[in-house]
Parts: structure tokens; sequence; C-alpha cells
């Protein structure tokens, strides 16, 4: 026995729930940040003797490969197995855990209801943690958004609770998730609210919810990992003069291009790999092959989560050869690894590209105007942001999410010029395909809008057009006597009554057709014969009950009462006056 949806009261709804997904995504992410280190340390460190740095404020939790010497080789042949088992886990138990994660949960919450199959969360920690620690180019973002998405969606089932509710938990999770493992609970926050819709749009029902989940999610994630920001810079690093706007917007059309390039990229691979014959779990495999083939020949930087990079660049340990290199390479190597089925995250990736990108930027310009371009650093941190607004259209909640990451809040202001204006050029590029353009977009918001509209509409209103008196049959008028008054009148359904003036049912179009095909019977069938009860309304009742009313009945006509108790019939109310009146309202609010 399926038991009844529950909705659960406002705090229950907005605080207690939120904070025990919160706590069980939290959770989550601890799991896959372990699974992912171990991955990382055992087979680039201590197979590979690869040893990738990492974000300051990110100790290393494993150590066993310390000291083992480079083997370049290995490079090639690891992120192949990598990709390879991951495929194989993926397409067998869950084939929906594929790809980047961010997209699944976000077609989950648009159209699935916020269902999310009870294994998928494992099958991504898992499969992901096995393609990134092996060399493939993934970021946490991805995997984290589908693992909190699950715990959501998987609690919101314990409770049974409605559509509605799992909705807003599933992105409660995700935010849970996010700012959890990025320590950023607040952009954690607004990201689950902004990534939902290509344009600038919050969803707002979620915003309490996934700020509490975010809240408890990074207490107790960083209660175990520490609470350092993830990046350190090496000085306090200021916007000064208004005259720097001018490099910063030379740095947001950069950005632009690339994100641009970035995402059709991305796309073209993805397509080549879709196309590809034979089995879709071997695809992976070839994907990393290709990653293995740029970290062995080319720069071993392109492999991995590649936060390493970020932080030397921000200490100015880099050059701008070596970070434009960086950036080509790991646009390659992401692609491949995320277009070809792996599993992983896009944020990680595209953070270190326009990091990398708006570094290489920052010396270009301080060669060329060093009194606008002081530090070079402070392009790194703006490239990060400018770079994934582009490409995801979250122009809000990745400008917190980088300078929540990066302790930057001195340079909020270019950080929030970039990413509006790089936004703003690149309205329909994203690599976030799921996501519709708003909620008029919205399949779930869609319903949600036409039911809000028809309960707004009364009986009443929708019967103006329905005529002022309407013929009667008698319960014994015969057949051969209704058929001319369905062809000499404009009226479609005749109600039947008794004697007494009680009403029986109605005669309608459909009933007529079906009884005038035999013959013979039209002395022998009266109007009693033919009578169908139809539902009952009152004027008072609204037309999203009138609307489900006749779905439930399989009906296009209701009869009206005088009242709810009443025995009076005043009309009968049409389909077409149903939409109709929803028109009319839409086109007038």
């Amino acid at each position: 026995m399926v038991e009844p949806m529950r909705t659960p009261s406002r705090v229950v709804r907005l605080i207690l729930l939120p904070a025990l997904i919160g706590s069980i995504a939290a959770l989550g992410a601890i799991s896959f940040y372990w699974l992912l280190e171990l991955a990382k340390s055992y087979f680039l460190e201590y197979l590979a003797g690869y040893h990738p740095g990492g974000a300051q404020g990110e100790a290393p939790l494993f150590e066993f490969g310390k000291g083992t010497d480079l083997t370049r080789w290995l490079l090639l042949v690891i992120p192949f197995l990598g990709g390879l088992v991951s495929g194989f886990l993926v397409y067998w138990l869950a084939p929906e855990a594929e790809g980047h994660g961010t997209d699944a949960a976000i077609e989950a919450y648009h159209r699935h209801g916020g269902n999310v199959r009870a294994r998928v969360p494992f099958v991504k920690a898992v499969s992901s943690a096995l393609t990134i620690g092996t060399g493939g180019s993934g970021g946490r973002e991805g995997p984290i958004a589908q693992i909190g998405a699950g715990m959501g969606s998987i609690v919101s089932k314990w409770f049974h609770l409605s559509a509605k509710d799992r909705r807003v938990l599933l992105i409660a999770g995700l935010s849970g998730g996010i700012g959890s493992i990025f320590r950023a609970p607040m952009a954690g926050a607004l990201f689950g609210a902004e990534v939902l819709y290509r344009r600038m749009e919050l969803e707002g029902e979620v915003l309490v919810p996934a700020t509490i989940s975010s809240i408890i999610a990074y207490t107790i994630f960083s209660s175990k990992f520490g609470y350092d920001r993830l990046f350190t810079i090496p000085h306090d690093l200021e916007f000064q003069t208004i005259s720097e706007l001018v490099p910063y917007t030379v740095l947001a059309l950069c950005m632009v291009v690339g994100a641009f390039l970035y995402a059709e990229t991305f796309y073209l691979v993805r397509g080549l790999f879709r196309k590809m014959p034979g089995p879709p779990h071997i695809r992976p495999a070839i994907g990393g092959l290709v990653v293995g083939l740029i970290g062995c020949f080319g720069l071993t930087e392109a492999l991995g989560g590649g936060y390493g990079v970020i932080q030397d660049a921000l200490l100015g340990n880099l050059t701008w050869q070596l970070l434009i290199g960086v950036a080509g390479l790991k646009i390659l190597t992401t692609c491949f690894t995320i277009g070809s089925g792996g599993s992983g995250g896009m944020f990680g990736p595209s953070i270190v590209i326009g990091g990398a990108f708006g570094g290489a930027v920052g010396m270009g310009i301080q060669q060329l105007m060093p009194h606008m371009a002081p530090y070079p650093e402070s392009f790194v941190i703006v490239g990060m942001a400018g770079f994934f607004s582009a490409c995801a259209n979250t122009p809000i909640s990745t400008v917190i999410m980088v300078t929540e990451m990066t302790g930057s809040y001195h340079l909020l202001l270019p950080t929030l010029w970039v990413c509006t204006i790089t936004y703003v050029l690149l309205p329909r590029t994203t690599i976030y395909e799921t996501q519709p353009a708003d909620r008029l977009d919205s399949p779930v918001h869609l319903h949600e809008m036409i039911g809000e509209t028809l309960k707004r509409i009364r009986v009443d209103e929708a019967m103006d057009s329905a005529p002022a008196e309407l013929i009667t049959l008698q319960r014994s008028t015969p057949l051969k006597r209704i058929l001319p008054l369905f062809s000499s009148t404009t009226q479609e359904v005749f109600p039947v009554v008794t004697g007494e003036g009680k009403l029986i049912g109605a005669v309608t179009s459909r009933g007529l057709r079906a009884a005038a095909g035999e013959s013979g019977i039209l002395d022998l069938v009266v109007a009693e014969d033919l009578a169908v009860n139809l539902p009952r309304v009152a004027p008072d009742d609204d037309l999203l009950f009138v609307a489900q009313l006749m779905a439930s009945e399989d009906t296009d006509e209701v009869f009206v009462m005088e009242s709810q108790d009443s025995e009076k019939l005043v009309g009968i109310l049409f389909r077409r006056q149903v939409l109709a009146a929803h028109a009319k309202h839409a086109m007038e609010a």
C-alpha cells in the first residue's frame, strides 16, 4: 500500500529537514573527498610518481606515495584504466551518473519531480573518485552536486513528501554538498537557487532550505578538514582606482572568447563520442587515453583537479607561457574526460582554466600598463570567476564562491564587474544544457502557474457565455424527437429530468452519435437510456477544481448547480470555456 504524501509544518520543512539533509550531504562530501584523495594518492603519486600540487587550505590526507619518482608512461595507462573501470560502473549500475552530474540534478528538479534513484549518489562518488583520482580532468562540483541532490531525494522519500517538497530538498542537498566541499556556505546556497535557470533568475522556494543545509554541511565538513579557505593569497589584493576597470574589461572580453571555445569544444567532443560505435562504457576509457597522451607528452599540470596551478599562480610562481599552455590543454583534457562520459564536474576545471588564462592576461597587461595592473594575481582570481560565470550563467553565486574560496573580499567589485559582462555577452552559451531559460520554460513551474491561474477564477466567471436558458428533456423523450434538437439548436448537452424536475443526467453528442448508428431503435430508446451522469460543481468553485474533476472523470462538461447542496441546475460548463477563461485571465495579468 502506498502511503499518502505528507506536507510538513513550516519549521520542519524550512529548518529541520534541510538541517538533516545538510548533515547527510556533509557525510557524503567527507566520504567523497576521502575517496578522491585516496585514489589520487595511490594511482598518481604512488604508482606513477606524479605529485600534483593542491590548494594550501587542503592538507594531504595520504602520503604513501611520497618520494616516488615520476614514471611518465604510466600517466598514459592510468587515466585509460580509470576511465574503463569508471565507465563500466556507471553504465552497468546507474547510467544517469555519467558526465558532470549537475545537469542530472537540474533535470531531476524540472522534469522528474525531484526523484533520484538511491544508488546514484554512491555510484557517482566511486566513479568520480576513480576518474579524477587517475588523472581525469574533472572537478568536485558535479559529483557532489549529484551526491547531495540524491541524498535530498532519498530523505524526502523516507518521509513520503510531496513532489514540490522533494524538489526543494533535492536542491537543499545539492547546496549542502557544494557549500561544504568548497568551504563556501553562502555560495553553495546561492548556487543551488541560481544554477536552475539560464537567465539571471533565482528559485526563491529553495533559498531558505538551501541556506540551512549549506551552513550545516559546511560546519560538519570543516570540523573534519579545517575551516581555512581553499586558496592562500600572498598579500591583500585590492581594487584601488576607477582606471583599473579598463584592464578588467579587457579580461572580461578574453574570458568570453575562452568560455565560448570551451563550451563549443565540449559539445563537439561529446557529440563525437555519442556517435561512436561500440558499448558506451568503453568511451570514458578512450577519453582517458587521450588525456593520458596529453599528460605523458604535454603538460602534467593538465591532469586531475589542477588546484595546484591556481595556488602557484596566486603565489606568482608561474610564467605566462606556462599558464597559457595549461589553460589550452586543460580545455582539451576536460572535454575528453567529461565529454566521453567520464564522471566529474566542470566547475573545478573551469576555474583552473579561467585562473590560468586570467593570470596570463594580467601579466601581459602589467607589461603594457603597469600602473593599471600592479598585481597579476588579482587577474587570476577575477579570471576564475569570470570564466565560470560565462560558462554556467551563474554570475552571482560564482562571485561569492570564488571570494569565499580565496578570501579576496577587496576584489568583489572587479569580480562582479567581469562576471556581469561575461554573463551579458554570452547569454546562450552554457555547459549545463538542461537549464531552462526561466520559470516559464520549466515544465513543473508551467503546470504550477497554470494551476495558480485556474485557482483564481470561479465557475460563474467562466459561465458568462453560457446560454441563459437550457432546453431539458423528460426522461421518456424518444430518440427520434431528440435528434432534431441537436440539429436545430446550438445547445450541445441536454439535461434529462424526471417529471418532478429532478436532474438524472444528460444526453451528450458523444452518446447520441453512438445510438444513431443503430438502426430500428428510434422508437425504442428514450432520453433516460442515453443519459450519462456528469460531475456537479457550484458557481463559487474554482476552475482548478473543475479541471481536475474533468480529468479524473474523463469528461468535457460538468453540471453547474445553484450551490453545493442544491439540486437546481443553473448551467453547464464546458472544457473550452475553462480554457478561454484561463487565456483571458492570463492576458489581463
